[in-house]
C-alpha cells in the first residue's frame, strides 16, 4: 500500500493528535496535514495563501462540526469545485444523526465513520482508513 498524503480537518486538537497516532500507526501516512476548519480547508485544497505549493492529499478526513465553516458546508464546495472534488473525502464526526450521514454521503462523500469514545477503537482507524483506500484503489483500476 502507497503511503498517503492526508489532511485532516478537525478543529479539536486531542481528536486531531488521536486521528494522526491511528494513521501513523498503520504506516500509510507519508504526509498528514491539520486545518482547522472547512475555510482552511478549502484555502489548503486551493494551494491558497500560506498553503501555495503544497500538495493536494490523496485523501480528506473531515469533521463535520467545525467553527467558521462546517464540515457539510465544506464538502459542498470541494465537491463543487472541478479542480479538488475528485478526492475522497471520508468524515470522522460525533454525529451518528441519520439525517447527516444522508446528506454526507448525497454531498459526495466515500465513507462516513463516528468517532469512538474507546481509545483502542480510535486507533483503529489508521487500519479502516487503510481499508477505505484500497477500496477505492481497487475500484479506479477495475
Amino acid at each position: 500500500m502507497p503511503s498517503l498524503n492526508i489532511l485532516l480537518v478537525e478543529d479539536n486538537p486531542a481528536d486531531a493528535y488521536l486521528t494522526m497516532m491511528a494513521v501513523q500507526e498503520a504506516d500509510i501516512c507519508k504526509e498528514f496535514h491539520v486545518v482547522e476548519h472547512g475555510e482552511q480547508a478549502l484555502a489548503f485544497l486551493r494551494q491558497q495563501g500560506a498553503y501555495t505549493g503544497v500538495a493536494r492529499p490523496d485523501i480528506i478526513i473531515l469533521d463535520l462540526n467545525l467553527p467558521r465553516m462546517d464540515g457539510l458546508t465544506a464538502l459542498t464546495a470541494i465537491k463543487a469545485d472541478p479542480a479538488i472534488r475528485a478526492i475522497p473525502v471520508v468524515i470522522l464526526s460525533t454525529s451518528c444523526a441519520e439525517q447527516d450521514m444522508t446528506q454526507a454521503y448525497h454531498l459526495g462523500a466515500v465513507r462516513y465513520f463516528v468517532k469512538s469514545n474507546d481509545l483502542q477503537e480510535c486507533l483503529m482507524f489508521g487500519h479502516t482508513l487503510a481499508g477505505v483506500w484500497q477500496c477505492l484503489t481497487d475500484a479506479r483500476v477495475s
